[in-house]
Parts: C-alpha cells; sequence; structure tokens
C-alpha cells in the first residue's frame, strides 16, 4: 500500500460542526411508516439542547403543518407547526408570483394543499368552470382520474398557470413504496404536453423558505434520498447529509451522480455527533482510504482491499473512489462486498 495523502479536512469535526439549524426530511430520516426510525429522535432532541434550530422539511403535500407537528410531537419531540415547512407552502410562494392575490386557484390535492391555499388569501376550486387563473397539483392518496382531469381542462389554456408542490416518482408507506405525486404529475403533463413550476425538493423554493423562516445562514439538511434531498440541498447551497436509514442505500451512493453527492454519509442520526473520518489517497491514486476501510480502483475494477471494521466507512471510501474516478458507474466492475 502506498502513502496516503489527505483529501478533505472532515477529520476530527462532526457534520454539524458550524452549522447554525438543522433542517431534516420526514420519511426515511425520522420515521417509517407510523414508527420513529432508531436513534433519530435522541439526535435531534440533542441537536435542539446544543442550541441548534431544528427544522422539518417535506414533500409530502396530503398533510398540514399542524398535522405534521402533531405527529412528530407524538414521538416526543417539540416541534409546532411553524418548524414544519410543506411543499405546499413553498408552492404558494411561487404561485403568488405568478397571480393576482384572491385570484382562484384549481387545487389538485388534499387537506394540506387547499389549507395552504386558503391561507395564501386565494379561493379554492375543484372546477374548471369557475376560470381558475391557476392550477396547484400535489399528492394525496384521493386523488384519481376526475382532479386530474380538471386540471388537464383548465391546463390546454396556456394562460392557466401550473404549479406542482414536487414530483417525487415514489412515496414510502407502512406497507412499501407507492407511486408518487410525480407519476400523478407525468399523467396530466401527457394529456396537455407542457410541464409545471415545481416547489418542492429538489427545487430550491422549499428550501429557501425554510432558510428565511429559520434565519439560517449556515444550515445542514438531512435527507435519505439523493435525488430529491441531495440535488435540493447542493442546489439551495445548504450541507448535504445522507442518511442510510431511508430510500437510498449503499449501492445508490455508489452510483450517484454530480449534483447528488452528500457532503457527508452517516449510518444513522447518531453520526451527526461523531468525528467524521478524513478520505484518504494513496500516493499513486489507486486506493482510497476511510477509517481502516481501504478500496482499491485499478481501471474500471473497484475492489475491496481491506473491509476494516466500520460498513459505512467502507460506502465512504468506496463513493469516494468511484466519485473522483469521474468513471460512470455502468463502466465499472464494482466489488459487491462495498455495497451488500
Amino acid at each position: 500500500m502506498g502513502l496516503f495523502t489527505k483529501k478533505n479536512d472532515a477529520q476530527g469535526a462532526t457534520p454539524l460542526d458550524g452549522v447554525d439549524a438543522v433542517l431534516a426530511d420526514l420519511d426515511g430520516v425520522v420515521y417509517q411508516g407510523p414508527d420513529p426510525i432508531p436513534h433519530a429522535v435522541d439526535s435531534l432532541l440533542r441537536a435542539s439542547s446544543e442550541g441548534l434550530r431544528v427544522g422539518y422539511i417535506t414533500n409530502n403535500a396530503s398533510r398540514t403543518d399542524a398535522q405534521v407537528a402533531e405527529h412528530l410531537s407524538g414521538f416526543g419531540l417539540q416541534v409546532a407547526p411553524r418548524d414544519v415547512v410543506t411543499s405546499p407552502q413553498a408552492a404558494m410562494r411561487l404561485m403568488s408570483t405568478l397571480i393576482d392575490p384572491g385570484a382562484t386557484v384549481l387545487v389538485v390535492g388534499g387537506v394540506g394543499l387547499v389549507s395552504e391555499v386558503e391561507k395564501a388569501g386565494f379561493v379554492v376550486t375543484r372546477s374548471v368552470d369557475d376560470g381558475p387563473a391557476a392550477v396547484v397539483q400535489g399528492f394525496a392518496p384521493e386523488v384519481g382520474w376526475t382532479q386530474l382531469a380538471e386540471a388537464s381542462f383548465a391546463l390546454h389554456d396556456p394562460a392557466v398557470h401550473w404549479v406542482a408542490t414536487n414530483t417525487d416518482w415514489t412515496i414510502p408507506v407502512a406497507r412499501g413504496i407507492a407511486p408518487g405525486n410525480g407519476t400523478l404529475v407525468s399523467a396530466v403533463h401527457t394529456a396537455v404536453g407542457r410541464l409545471p413550476v415545481v416547489a418542492g425538493k429538489p427545487e430550491t423554493p422549499i428550501f429557501e423558505v425554510a432558510k428565511e423562516r429559520f434565519g439560517a445562514s449556515n444550515a445542514a439538511f438531512i435527507g435519505d434520498r439523493l435525488d430529491t434531498d441531495t440535488m435540493g440541498a447542493k442546489r439551495a447551497g445548504l450541507r448535504a447529509i445522507h442518511v442510510l436509514t431511508g430510500i437510498d442505500r449503499a449501492k445508490q451512493l455508489l452510483a450517484a451522480a454530480k449534483g447528488q453527492r452528500p457532503d457527508f454519509i452517516v449510518d444513522d442520526l447518531r453520526g451527526l455527533f461523531e468525528p467524521y473520518p478524513a478520505t484518504t489517497v494513496s500516493k499513486d491514486g489507486s486506493e482510497t482510504k476511510v477509517g481502516s476501510s481501504v478500496v482499491r480502483m485499478q481501471g474500471h475494477v473497484v475492489r475491496v482491499a481491506k473491509a476494516g471494521d466500520s460498513a459505512t466507512d467502507l460506502v465512504r471510501a468506496g463513493s469516494a473512489a468511484i466519485w473522483n474516478s469521474g468513471l460512470s458507474i455502468h463502466a465499472l466492475d464494482v466489488d459487491p462486498a462495498i455495497y451488500s
């Protein structure tokens, strides 16, 4: 093994060092289905007790901020509605730049979306016959063909604006992974041949609302999805922390595209407070080391040189090696031991 040279300055620091606010996704980060994820609640309480502003960001448009706050408070977290930023709130921020105050908005979605449309001072309708100035679309389990058809009828008029709360293709629920709002937006898109303006992750409006509300100048965002959470955090200039308790695990991290690569990878939220190991690379560039884990990359072949004593460090080393190579994951022969 060659001499190693340091490739980052993280050693000794924790993922939260220098941060003034911690923003967390919900599904896959705080809870899975009805149950809290192990160590999540205690870790978020610790962050709050250490003086950090803690907020919650969700793309799920089906519930109000008050309902989300009540859910989280049931786990023992200290959460008020103001601590929750939802994609419908971000959608209304966008909507206010597109249509006149008090205008009529056709709503495709549930109570979480209706509530924010009304708070913003717009008139809610479910029918194109009321001459809406815009359509806002968000996920709710009850959304079906009738609502999608009304949106389609309205959006054939190019003067009618279209805002989507988010375009997540999937949504995690208690029984597994189900179609998300992206699939419903796609159905309308197919019918009308145009695309909406999007408010939620990975777009920046939802993060801008959060930064403003919490007065954050150097916030960290914790997520479990690379295509929404990490990409959105990076676009918004936030520190991106990926936790391996939700949708995207080791295999997806190794294949992460530019713009979807987190600044930190943690096994669970206890890792927020642990010194983050430095990534070092051998002098000849063939080996990447994190902690006691070493990954060797020669050409398109990626192998475990030393597993070490931490599966998370092995994922960190493998990810760094692949990301730094500039090669597409599809061109690589990757040792399954890195992600299994």
